[in-house]
């Protein structure tokens, strides 16, 4: 299928960070996820407990549960672009081999936050239950949200996906299968592709069910 060029307006010249020094991309850079602090001010005094002003700046999305998913349509589908948290759709030169990265789907009604894992290895170095249909270029992409209580797969661990809430493990190069930890099931796949013009895009939704459930 042949997609089309990103709208005229998406000129990198119009980027506000289009100045801004090249850094390698992380699992980290994840501020769509992150709670708003209201939600953190909330989250306190649930717990009643309190923590250093430092906290309010701390990835929290990491640690807690914060996938709600009230929206039930599906979360990609064929010819939704992947973009990063700045909302820039994702060139297919994006990441070098072995770098990962935090993506979501372009917006589209319904959907706020969408977390998505991307990686890219050498495709013989892909195996077991990975879907090779599902690749391209070397690129893989799952869903971040941890299967087991809906935490953010956040932390790395050599080329293991490291889950921070109760340590799941899951091997991107495997088909993100559970390597360790309390997950009952791999992290869904998510099926993509290359635009014609070089971006990348969904060609559906992810393999199986979001977050925790679905066994």
């Amino acid at each position: 299928m042949d997609y089309p060029k990103p709208d005229d307006g998406d000129d990198t010249e119009d980027c506000p960070c289009s100045d801004s020094p090249q850094v390698s991309p992380t699992l980290y850079g994840d501020a769509r996820a992150e709670l708003r602090r209201r939600d953190f001010a909330k989250f306190l005094a649930s717990v009643g407990g309190l923590t250093a002003i430092a906290s309010l700046t701390a990835p929290l999305a990491s640690t807690t549960q914060v996938f709600e998913r009230s929206y039930e349509g599906p979360v990609y589908s064929d010819g939704v672009f992947l973009v990063d948290d700045e909302g820039e759709r994702i060139q297919e030169n994006r990441l070098s081999e072995g770098e990962k990265m935090t993506v979501f789907p372009e917006p589209r009604p319904g959907i706020e936050d969408a977390p998505t894992l991307l990686v890219r290895y050498p495709e013989s170095e892909y195996g077991g239950d990975i879907e090779m249909g599902f690749t391209v270029s070397g690129y893989a992409a799952f869903s971040k949200v941890c299967t087991h209580a809906g935490c953010m797969v956040a932390n790395e661990e050599g080329t293991l996906l490291v889950c921070p809430c109760h340590f799941g493990k899951f091997d991107p190069l495997q088909g993100a299968s559970v390597e360790d930890g309390p997950p009952g099931r791999p992290l869904p796949q998510l099926p993509i592709t290359v635009t014609s013009d070089g971006y990348l895009v969904a060609t559906g939704d992810f393999e199986g069910p979001v977050g925790p459930g679905g066994e």
